[in-house]
């Protein structure tokens, strides 16, 4: 098999990880995705994807990544989470990582919600602001698949040209 088709199965598996990494956080999706990106256009020397595109796809991809931390805390607050409730939701994100899938999916919910019982709020607050961190995770794994395939998109409108 020669170096070129090596490199396209690399940049195609990098991709593949890479969308697998949005949804299982222990993969770092948009650095997968990135890396499959550069690869594939390595593999073709930059002819059709330069370093232009490259660098939109990066700002895709930290934008990603921006995308990911605040929209949790957004959904909290939007619900009427204090700060407390946020930073909360925040810390029980990334503390749900270590616990599989249902750590990813409960993390932001009991994080805010312990958060708003340390700001001393009710538990029904405390509740609905949990109820608001977990839709502004869902809501954010949304726009994050949305990025991912614009960026696929974007890569192979401009392989394709």
């Amino acid at each position: 098999m020669e170096t070129y088709q090596l490199l396209w199965i690399a940049s195609i598996a990098l991709i593949a990880l890479g969308f697998l990494g949005l949804f299982a956080p222990v993969l770092p999706g948009s650095l997968l995705l990135l890396a499959g990106f550069f690869v594939g256009a390595y593999a073709d020397d930059f002819e059709y994807v330069g370093w232009g595109t490259l660098g939109v796809l990066v700002l895709l991809a930290i934008l990603m990544h921006v995308v990911d931390f605040l929209l949790g805390a957004i959904g909290a607050r939007r619900f009427g989470a204090t700060r407390q409730g946020m930073l909360g939701g925040v810390i029980g994100s990334v503390i749900g990582i270590f616990f599989g899938l249902p750590g990813i999916i409960l993390g932001p919910f009991i994080g805010a919600v312990a958060g708003e019982l340390v700001a001393e709020r009710g538990l029904h607050a405390a509740g609905k602001s949990g109820m608001g961190a977990m839709l502004g995770l869902v809501v954010g794994s949304a726009v994050k698949l949305a990025i991912a395939f614009t960026m696929t998109c974007l890569f192979v409108v401009m392989r394709l040209l």
